[in-house]
């Protein structure tokens, strides 16, 4: 089974006012889940800024998220990831 990509193209980027502050709503976040090797599984997550494009999350060296017993589990903890560097981005943005 292939698993589709997550793509945000160049007319859902949103605009922003220059000065504007930033929201939660000028961030993409995608949480899902996988199967390791060991049958455990293990959060995915791509955040991805909407202003500009930039994805946040994953980055060259990124922790694993896991693993965890169940699904519901690793796909909770890889939303919580995501609103924990969506908020952290709001309090410090990266250019």
């Amino acid at each position: 089974m292939k698993k589709p990509k997550l793509v945000l193209s160049m007319n859902q980027l949103k605009s922003r006012s220059p000065g504007g502050a930033m929201s939660a709503e000028d961030f993409a976040i995608y949480a899902s889940y996988q199967i390791n090797a060991g049958g455990l599984f293990v959060g995915t997550l791509k955040v991805v800024r909407k202003t500009d494009g930039r994805m946040l999350f994953p980055f060259q060296g990124a922790p694993v998220l896991g693993p965890y017993p169940s699904r519901q589990e690793a796909k909770e903890a890889a939303a919580d990831h995501g609103e924990l560097i969506v908020k952290s981005d709001i309090a410090n943005p990266e250019s």
